[in-house]
């Protein structure tokens, strides 16, 4: 059976408050009582020793008829009785034998006071009772006996238990109506994350929950917020990965049916004998770097997997940075001739770096690859430094420049920097970067551009010592 969530609220916070009630009020009726007949019993306890008083001034228990008259009006009756109980006065069979317990005959012998808040045994209704000791020249004479109907004192405590019932039934429904606005108030908060949850199903990521600090509710409004907003990053970014995934097939498709076709073309002129002897050799010089091209763009892919994937496992060595920028110099100062641009090393021998040779390599390589393919006529430095708690590698040159709004884009995967430049890509197809970028984070390290179109690039590279 389904039970909405409003009326548990209700049931839950109606029996508390009914509870709360029930005991509070049983509590209080016993207070009052306790205190009602109490007060009957201290009021009595103060007019006998007002008559002890008397008698021990040598009063004598005929002169105690003015304490008759006022305690009648109050519904109080006294007796005195000596010490074998006769009573003293009122007149002998006026007021009823005092009927005292060996008990309380031992205890107002010993000059304790004996008191009874209601006693139904020795009259014919039910009594506040107090009895007090007599001495005279220290020897026990009697006592006196006063005794009030708890009637009067019933009939206050009745009229309070009324006001009570009143007071808590006004109570109950004011908890009543407080308990049903809150519940509104919190079932509509889990409504309203309720329609925002049904939205964010249905796709739309555009949702507003009021959020606050208030209370464990608001706090997951709040989260819930910042979840979708992540969802609807993520949704974004997926819908641009998989742009990118697409743009990304299409542009690793056609260079490959470019040098596919070259092979394709070249091997069927040979075949054919179409190809003139002397052209052989040509022919087989372009099929051998059409084939490293393709070889080139299969490895970057694999090397990007096994990275995203931590399947790398680095081999870190004390490298020295000089020779590494040697041997890079030597590979590709041919490529820097072309563009007529020169390659200066900035490095004392001194400087090393705790990296995986190879991998080392293979960020700086390809850096200096993207520098001299953007240059022309110009320079690019290769320098290294040491720092006090890191060592800094910058590779910077004089060439066209990066926009500073496109400087974060270029580490993505599928990247291209310009399509109108005849395809030239960051890194192969926007691969190269992307894996520089994994490379110097598997090294702990960070990796910074700062360019201006126009007036050069210059890649910071870090590594911790």
């Amino acid at each position: 059976m389904k039970i909405r969530y409003m009326y548990q609220l209700l049931a839950s916070h109606l029996g508390v408050s009914i509870l709360a009630l029930l005991l509070l009020g049983l509590l209080f009726v016993n207070f009052v009582e306790e205190f009602v007949y109490q007060d009957k019993v201290d009021e009595l306890t103060a007019y006998g020793e007002d008559i002890l008083t008397d008698l021990e001034t040598g009063s004598s228990p005929a002169s105690l008829s003015p304490y008759s008259e006022v305690l009648r009006v109050q519904n109080i009756n006294f007796s005195v009785f000596d010490n074998d109980g006769r009573v003293l006065y009122p007149e002998a069979g006026s007021f009823p034998n005092p009927q005292l317990t060996d008990e309380e005959w031992s205890r107002i012998q010993n000059g304790e006071l004996v008191e009874e808040t209601r006693d139904a045994g020795r009259f014919d209704q039910t009594v506040s009772l107090v009895v007090l000791p007599f001495f005279e020249n220290g020897d026990f004479s009697g006592g006196v006996l006063l005794v009030s109907p708890i009637s009067s004192s019933a009939e206050i405590i009745a009229q309070i238990n009324q006001y009570l019932l009143y007071t808590a039934l006004i109570a109950l429904a004011g908890a009543l109506l407080l308990s049903y606005l809150m519940s509104r108030f919190h079932v509509s908060r889990i409504q309203r994350l309720r329609s925002a949850t049904s939205s964010i199903a249905e796709g739309n990521y555009d949702v507003d929950v009021p959020s606050s600090d208030f209370d464990e509710i608001g706090e997951l409004a709040s989260d819930f917020q910042e979840m979708a907003a992540d969802l609807k990053r993520s949704n974004a970014e997926i819908e641009s990965l998989e742009n990118r995934r697409r743009q990304f097939i299409a542009d690793v498709s056609h260079e490959m049916r470019t040098p596919l076709t070259t092979i394709k073309g070249v091997i069927g002129g040979l075949e054919s004998g179409m190809i003139e002897e002397e052209q052989k050799e040509k022919g087989l010089r372009l099929i051998n770097e059409e084939t490293k091209r393709l070889i080139r763009l299969v490895n970057e892919n694999l090397d990007y997997e096994r990275i995203r994937s931590n399947q790398l496992v680095l081999q870190k060595e004390q490298v020295q940075l000089e020779e590494v920028f040697e041997i890079i110099k030597e590979h590709l100062i041919t490529q820097a001739e072309e563009k007529q641009n020169r390659i200066i090393i900035e490095a004392e021998p001194h400087v090393t770096v705790n990296a995986d040779y190879d991998r080392l390599t293979q960020i700086l390589m390809n850096i200096t690859k993207n520098s001299i393919q953007f240059t022309e006529k110009g320079t690019v430095w290769l320098r290294a430094r040491e720092e006090e708690t890191e060592t800094v590698v910058e590779i910077e040159d004089t060439g066209e420049g990066i926009d500073p709004e496109k400087i974060k884009t270029i580490w993505r995967r599928f990247y291209k920097a310009d399509i109108s430049r005849a395809n030239v890509t960051f890194g192969e197809f926007g691969l190269g970067l992307s894996i520089v970028k994994r490379l110097v984070e598997l090294h702990d390290g960070t990796i910074e551009v700062k360019s201006e179109k126009g007036r050069g690039t210059i890649f910071i590279v870090r590594f911790p010592k």
